[in-house]
């Protein structure tokens, strides 16, 4: 984990954090920079009264906070927190921890599939440079409970000089735009098997497959 998380450890925070609206607004603040609730509201989906709401609800588990106003100050703006957050089950949680948590993490992974799911459908749209850029991998590996560890630090590590939130446009080379890293590391469990399907279970299925 890098100086710049934190570990969310209360289940009332997490709970709402896993709110599908809040995450789309965390998301644009943290992309766009600082916004008024109604700005965030086009993204969310969402009326500004609503809005409003998460924003509140947001910045008082300290996600987001106050910025600094813009012209004439009449328009409250609202910004991400300076630390990002991580989520990690543990040993010693309680039910309701490891609950909250199991929560938050499942929204989490349905916001950045949704993420991916976008990028895939658009990426014929990209020019060439960012098409080939572009990596959606999968790898199996043999490693020990302690090499994963360490290999998350330094993948955590050799990203963090990339990271949007500390790095400011004029930090980044011309052409640089926003993109995305999800990092998965996680034992994998066996899956039930769902077995062979009997004969008769075939031939009804090619029946009913040849009288439609």
């Amino acid at each position: 984990m890098t100086r710049h998380t934190e570990d969310l450890s209360d289940p009332k925070a997490m709970r709402a954090l896993a709110h599908p609206a809040r995450l789309s607004i965390l998301n644009r603040l943290s992309a766009g920079g600082s916004a008024t609730a109604t700005e965030v509201a086009e993204t969310a989906g969402i009326t500004p009264s609503a809005a409003s709401y998460h924003l509140r609800m947001l910045a008082k588990y300290g996600f987001v906070e106050d910025a600094p106003p813009r012209g004439d100050g009449r328009e409250r703006l609202w910004r991400p927190a300076h630390k990002g957050f991580h989520v990690g089950v543990q040993p010693d949680d309680s039910p309701e921890v490891k609950d909250a948590k199991v929560l938050v993490m499942e929204a989490l992974r349905r916001d950045a599939h949704e993420e991916a799911r976008w990028a895939l459908a658009n990426i014929d749209r990209e020019p060439k440079e960012w098409q080939d850029a572009t990596r959606f991998s999968r790898f199996r590996l043999r490693v020990s409970a302690a090499e994963l560890t360490q290999l998350a630090v330094e993948i955590e590590q050799l990203i963090e000089s990339y990271i949007a939130k500390t790095r400011s446009a004029e930090d980044a080379p011309e052409g640089a735009r926003f993109v995305e890293a999800q990092i998965n590391l996680f034992p994998m469990v066996g899956r039930p098997v769902p077995g062979l399907p009997t004969e008769d279970h075939d031939a009804r299925g090619a029946s009913a497959g040849l009288s439609e």
